[in-house]
């Protein structure tokens, strides 16, 4: 295999996401297999809810590395045991406030275990063997693309959380936790409460420097040639890059066969030749792997094993396969500034337009549409400029 930019450091984490139904979780099998065949010690594991990775593999998959090959193993998160080990402690507090205000029994229980939490688990689990040194490559089949976003935007917020909600609540549960207790039986958290927070917390801190590490991790974006899921693709990429996770390929997949020639089919052809067109031009430069569509379902290990070959081919799949700068957003005094690389680009070449939530960028005859962020939307623009190869838009308040 060629490498693209080999990885420096000893463990390569790849996420695998897009629209339900595209074949990411096929994508991400066929990946970790591909690298266990190489020799790499490959952990594959899946983050959605919604497992279907054990049906890939046509196996049983448990909540712990499950041996798959020699090379290769898998994992299913199961929630519940994640939660009893970590969450037991402020699981019975909220049990007994939401007890104390009516809600009984099941609904309790229910209402006790936050919308989310096992994708919290699924971050530690990734972070833990990471730093193991037990795996050379960890990749993960991720949830569709909506959850994916609110995934891995979840270490920025507890971490704003921790720093400074969590030490204010801690305080003045001291200091009103017994005037409380004289006057009503509403239960107050006490210290071990506190104590499993912190814990639990700490299981997390670092995730983010580990998954925004560009030599480590990198998300590859699954998609089919159709305009709905290539619009949501563009949305993910955008906010992918703010939060700082750095995409390296976009996966074409269920392209039909050239060799399928059939008047049936030539309309349906012409499309999937005009979508792929979209996404080199929309996603650029990001490299572009295009895979046919499979002749059998894709299910057990040979029949993914020749889906990696296909989707791969002399490229290396633990490579960086792109390496640029994702966009990113920088606050200034007069409201927000847009940063993007664009390397070897010409001021004199650049055009820059706006149509609806889209920054229409051209330069030459190329154009790229970037899908703004909700926080610049309604913001307009103020001024532009291209300086060594890094556009800077700025957009008012």
């Amino acid at each position: 295999m060629s490498r693209a930019s080999a990885p420096s450091t000893a463990v390569r984490i790849l996420l695998f996401t897009g629209k339900g139904g595209v074949g990411k979780t096929s994508a991400a099998a066929a990946t970790a297999l591909r690298c266990a065949d190489a020799g790499a010690r490959t952990l594959v594991m899946s983050t959605d809810p919604a497992h279907s990775l054990a049906d890939s593999f046509d196996t049983w998959l448990g909540s712990t590395p499950t041996r798959i090959t020699a090379t290769l193993a898998g994992q299913q998160l199961d929630a519940q045991e994640r939660m009893e080990e970590h969450w037991g402690e402020i699981q019975r507090y909220l049990v007994d406030v939401f007890n104390w205000a009516g809600a009984e029994g099941i609904e309790a229980e229910e209402l006790s275990v936050p919308p989310g939490l096992d994708e919290l688990f699924s971050l530690s689990d990734i972070k833990t063997y990471a730093e193991s040194g037990d795996w050379d490559v960890v990749v993960v089949d991720c949830a569709p693309t909506a959850e994916t976003i609110r995934l891995l935007s979840l270490p920025d917020i507890l971490e704003w959380y921790m720093e400074r909600v969590f030490p204010m609540g801690q305080r003045l549960n001291k200091i009103i936790g017994p005037v409380l207790q004289r006057v009503t039986s509403m239960p107050v958290a006490g210290d071990e409460v506190f104590g499993a927070g912190r814990r639990f917390y700490d299981r997390l801190d670092g995730v983010k420097k580990v998954l925004t590490d560009p030599a480590t991790t990198s998300v590859r974006l699954v998609v089919n040639p159709e305009r709905m899921v290539i619009a949501e693709a563009r949305r993910t990429y955008t906010y992918l890059s703010l939060f700082g996770y750095r995409v390296d390929a976009v996966i074409v997949n269920r392209l039909l066969p050239e060799e399928l020639d059939h008047p049936w089919f030539a309309r349906w052809k012409d499309s999937q030749h005009e979508h792929l067109r979209t996404i080199e031009a929309g996603f650029a430069p990001l490299p572009i792997l295009p895979v046919e569509l499979a002749r059998e379902e894709l299910v057990g290990i040979e029949r993914l094993r020749g889906f990696g070959a296909a989707l791969y081919r002399d490229l290396d799949p633990t490579a960086v396969l792109h390496a640029g700068e994702p966009m990113r957003v920088e606050t200034c005094d007069d409201g927000f500034v847009l940063v993007q690389e664009l390397p070897f680009a010409d001021r004199d070449d650049l055009e820059l337009g706006r149509r609806g939530d889209e920054l229409l960028v051209r330069i030459g005859p190329y154009r790229r549409a970037v899908m703004l962020p909700d926080s610049l939307r309604r913001r307009p623009v103020v001024d532009a400029s291209l300086r060594d190869g890094v556009l800077r838009v700025a957009f008012g308040r």
